[in-house]
């Protein structure tokens, strides 16, 4: 397994000794899970750059010999800072996230000048970096029976599959037969007419990259469908397009050849393990969050939402449709509650910073214009609190996620599986989990805020019945895609 961000994070002790703790993100836990259902008997290790001053002090240890390797093997790469800043942040945040999710303020940004091929030069170097890692760890033994297998994941990795074929090519014997390769964006991808705003040598080296793979994923088919006419477009490869069947949300909807090389193109929904989500729910830690949300909420209707504070998530548009829907339907003044949890993200980046700033802005116009000295209408939380997050999803009657492009998004899973009496979902058409929830969802345009507004509102008048039918059925559909399952779909199609 090879990503970014990896399964441990580490932290300093007083004493100068280092603690690992889980890391974090819907990626890590997805395929966390995942391997952790393959059994005792499967040999893994997990491949990911150091985040922290702690995390390269562990990526030496590793070096030295002391290895920490936890229930997962991990090998973290204590990447030089300066390649590892201008391939995060400046290419794979600030260009290629940018372009996935079609963010650009396109009359001012992007401008891709002589810095951005210096940054380029980095991610090139970060991906040659794992490319040389993970095939190091392929060649370090005699492959397994029927081969080993590497999963590369999401945009940081774009370069990584044709550069570990390459390295594995120049090796002697069976090596390159012997490993299967897979790529899987967790991103939605952007259609030819937006991907092509990168520069062409870049755009090109992206999708090279991907096609190095045996398999490349996705979590939707239009994700999917729009990496095979980039491949068509820009690549001028030959595309054959089978589509899913009529009724199926997952498998092969596609494949490429391009230089002699095949690459198959599939559909992965990955969606929650229902029975460990609710058993977390459980604790003790959520658990006290529910009593305080509940002594918060007293009889009044909640409409939650978590999310980082990413451009993508749509908070602040989220924020005005509740404001509107408190303009347009005043019956529901003191009667709601708007739990928005809004988690820091990529705050070395302007953007996010600013785009913060106008979340918090937003949230105290609308307390100042509707709150009485015995109601506050919105509580907004700007800092990472899981078990909190976990509490707010099993008390919402209703669950806004209103992404303007989102890859999947497992909140709009999770809340339904952990509502303890049934939650309604407002959800963005234009989120990856819209092709598996849409039948039971409220579906809205993202950045209509009056079509939103009035959703919400549909979702607090909606007869109890009809709400708990509905939930029932939304978490029946995430826990039909677990992540045992979304991790085992990508090795079967690996030969594994």
């Amino acid at each position: 397994m090879a990503s970014n961000r990896g399964p441990v994070s580490y932290q300093f002790g007083a004493d100068g000794s280092l603690t690992g703790t889980r890391g974090g993100g819907g990626m890590i836990a997805g395929v966390t899970d995942g391997l952790a259902a393959l059994g005792p008997e499967a040999s893994v290790t997990w491949i990911c750059a150091a985040l922290s001053d702690a995390d390269r002090a562990a990526a030496q240890q590793q070096e030295e010999g002391t290895r920490d390797e936890g229930s997962i093997p991990v090998r973290m790469l204590d990447i030089p800072a300066d390649i590892f800043e201008r391939a995060y942040n400046n290419v794979a945040n600030s260009a290629l996230w940018f372009v996935l999710h079609l963010l650009f303020d396109t009359p001012n940004q992007p401008q891709f000048g002589h810095d951005f091929r210096r940054d380029w030069a980095a991610y090139l170097a970060y991906n040659e970096a794992f490319a040389d890692a993970v095939a190091e760890e392929a060649l370090r033994e005699p492959p397994p029976p029927g081969g080993l297998r590497v999963l590369i994941q999401d945009y940081h990795l774009c370069l990584a599959p044709r550069l570990l074929r390459e390295r594995l090519r120049r090796q002697p014997g069976d090596a390159a037969r012997d490993v299967g390769i897979g790529h899987f964006c967790h991103t939605p991808w952007a259609p030819p007419d937006y991907y092509r705003m990168l520069p062409q040598q870049m755009g090109r080296a992206l999708l090279e990259g991907m096609l190095g793979a045996d398999q490349a994923g996705f979590h939707a088919e239009r994700w999917a469908t729009a990496f095979l006419d980039c491949c068509a477009v820009l690549l001028g490869a030959e595309v054959e397009r089978t589509g899913l069947p009529a009724g199926q949300d997952r498998g092969p909807v596609g494949r490429v050849t391009y230089r002699g090389a095949v690459t198959e193109v599939a559909v992965h929904p990955l969606g929650v393990d229902a029975a460990e989500l609710r058993a977390r729910a459980r604790a003790e830690d959520v658990q006290a969050h529910v009593s305080a949300l509940r002594r918060t909420a007293g009889d009044r209707k909640l409409i939650v939402r978590v999310d980082r504070t990413e451009l993508s998530k749509n908070i602040v548009r989220g924020l005005a449709a509740y404001r509107e829907l408190l303009a347009t339907h005043p019956q529901w003044r003191g009667r709601v509650l708007h739990l928005a949890f809004a988690y820091p993200s990529r705050s070395a980046l302007a953007e996010y910073r600013a785009y913060t700033d106008r979340v918090r802005q937003l949230a105290r116009q609308i307390t100042e214009e509707f709150g009485t000295a015995d109601w506050n209408p919105l509580v907004l939380e700007v800092r990472d609190d899981y078990p909190r997050s976990l509490a707010a999803c099993a008390l919402a009657d209703v669950l806004l996620v209103n992404p303007i492009r989102d890859g999947m998004n497992l909140v709009a899973q999770e809340g339904p599986v952990l509502s303890g009496r049934g939650c309604a979902l407002v959800l963005s058409r234009e989120a990856g989990a819209a092709a598996t929830l849409a039948a039971d969802a409220l579906l809205v345009n993202p950045y209509d805020i009056t079509e939103t507004a009035e959703a919400l509102h549909q979702a607090l008048a909606m007869p109890d019945a009809e709400r708990r039918r509905r939930s029932a059925a939304l978490a029946a559909t995430a826990a039909a895609d677990p992540p045992a399952r979304w991790l085992g779909d990508q090795l079967a199609g690996l030969g594994s």
